[in-house]
């Protein structure tokens, strides 16, 4: 009898065990695959920019260096090593990005034209995209650090050396206030 009451709180403890351990598995992998979504979203936008500045150099010829400059932050952003630098990076590119979406106010040909309205909006759902995907980042990145923390979890996390994950943060430039001006 005492045999069965060991074996049965063993294998308790076992399945206790290989659940915790499999919770911060699943939380961590899925921290990672939101990270991986603001990748692939990072890099729909930049496959995006050559089209839009082609589609505006034929209307603002004289914009030459906003248009030199977006790309030359496009090339930043796919170069950028880690998760962070491509946040960053893409931060400084929204500002500028910004600038040519100015220029359609000074050109309403350019305003009117229809691939620039398409690629306009292409971006706006990828800026909302990349929005979502950051969001859900952090809130996973929030759920798998609280079970790396919380007993009985961190007990399992410590023995298997799971890591405390970073949040990505905002640039500062894209935390400041647009100025409007009319």
């Amino acid at each position: 009898m005492l045999i069965a009451i060991i074996v049965v709180v063993v294998l308790v403890l076992a399945v206790i065990y290989a659940v915790l351990y499999n919770g911060l598995v699943r939380s961590r992998n899925q921290a990672q695959e939101f990270e991986s979504q603001i990748s692939v979203q990072l890099k729909r936008r930049t496959d995006l920019i050559p089209n839009l500045v082609s589609t505006v150099k034929g209307y603002a010829q004289h914009e030459k260096s906003t248009l030199e400059e977006v790309v030359k932050l496009r090339n930043s952003v796919v170069s950028a090593d880690s998760l962070q630098d491509k946040v960053t990076a893409d931060g400084q590119l929204s500002g500028v990005l910004r600038q040519v979406f100015a220029l359609a106010e000074s050109y309403p040909d350019l305003k009117a034209n229809q691939e620039f309205g398409k690629l306009m909006e292409e971006l706006t759902n990828t800026e909302n995209k990349v929005a979502y995907s950051r969001q859900a980042y952090n809130s996973a990145v929030q759920y798998y650090n609280t079970g790396t923390q919380t007993f009985p979890r961190n007990l399992v996390a410590n023995l298997h050396h799971f890591q405390k994950m970073d949040y990505l943060t905002i640039p500062e430039a894209e935390t400041k206030v647009p100025e409007v001006k009319f």
